[in-house]
């Protein structure tokens, strides 16, 4: 099974599910803003994408720039304030088993093919 962690209000975000949508109509989707995930769930999120907290980031959001930019958290803290604000988390991510990516570009899921 293929979840997909979207944003419907990303243009990076919709791409990434209509590419989805072009290779299969076998997925869920969790509107993650929505749905809110907790910190377990973040933290296998990113064990399957194999990135630090930190690469997931988005860091053009305003709630970065004004409460995060130039401070030094460690990776539970980035989850903690990731869950806390999830606007902050990259997105799309497509899971399939035990393998997630970042789709953005949407390309980058075929790799879960």
């Amino acid at each position: 099974m293929i979840t997909i962690y979207h944003n419907s209000r990303c243009k990076k975000s919709r791409a990434g599910l209509e590419f989805l949508k072009s290779k299969t109509n076998d997925f869920t989707i969790v509107e993650y803003l929505k749905n809110p995930i907790d910190e377990g769930e973040l933290e296998k999120l990113l064990a399957k994408l194999n990135k630090k907290p930190q690469e997931m980031i988005r860091t053009q959001e305003a709630v970065y720039k004004q409460n995060f930019k130039g401070k030094d958290f460690t990776d539970k803290e980035w989850v903690k304030i990731m869950v806390e604000n999830p606007k902050l988390i990259k997105r799309p991510i497509v899971v399939k088993d035990n393998k997630a990516v970042w789709g953005d570009p949407a390309e980058n899921i075929n790799e879960l093919f």
